[in-house]
């Protein structure tokens, strides 16, 4: 991991407010050359550390009424990457994460409403081979959501 200074952190800072900001307003609000944000910008792409700005839905406004995390038990380990590889194609899968414990594989999935996630689980997920079971887990609210912050050098 390359090392964040104290620019680096602000510029990311002033993206994570506003992702759409003009490098020049960041420029100016830090005191610093244009040039420089659009140097350290590409930087942090080039080394893997800003992936990408992305577009954020409110996913209620847009049709979709129930968030559920799922645990996801294989048959057999050696399943994994073949039931992650049919998991991806399931458009309301948000995530899909490798986890320890009861579970293989952990989802967080939106769907309309408790019927449709009835159907993306038994329709899609169980039919997957290596599927063993699934567990649901209801969210009622996002409390919040938020990045990680920057590590400092000083921490």
């Amino acid at each position: 991991m390359s090392q964040l200074d104290y620019i680096d952190q602000q510029i990311i800072s002033a993206l994570k407010a506003d992702a759409r900001k003009a490098y020049s307003k960041i420029a100016e609000d830090l005191k610093i050359s244009n040039s420089l944000v659009h140097q350290r910008i590409k930087k942090m792409k080039d080394d893997g550390v800003i992936k990408k700005a992305d577009l954020i839905l409110d996913e209620k406004k847009i049709g979709y009424n129930t968030k559920s995390y799922v645990g996801i038990r294989l048959k057999e380990a050696r399943h994994s990457a073949q039931v992650v590889g049919f998991l991806e194609k399931i458009p309301e899968i948000k995530e899909c994460n490798y986890v320890s414990g009861k579970y293989a594989l952990f989802a967080l999935i939106y769907a309309k409403d408790n019927d449709h996630l009835r159907k993306i689980l038994y329709n899609q997920i169980h039919e997957i081979d290596g599927v063993a079971g699934t567990d649901s887990f209801i969210c009622f609210t996002t409390n919040f959501n938020r990045s990680i912050p920057v590590i400092s050098e000083a921490q």
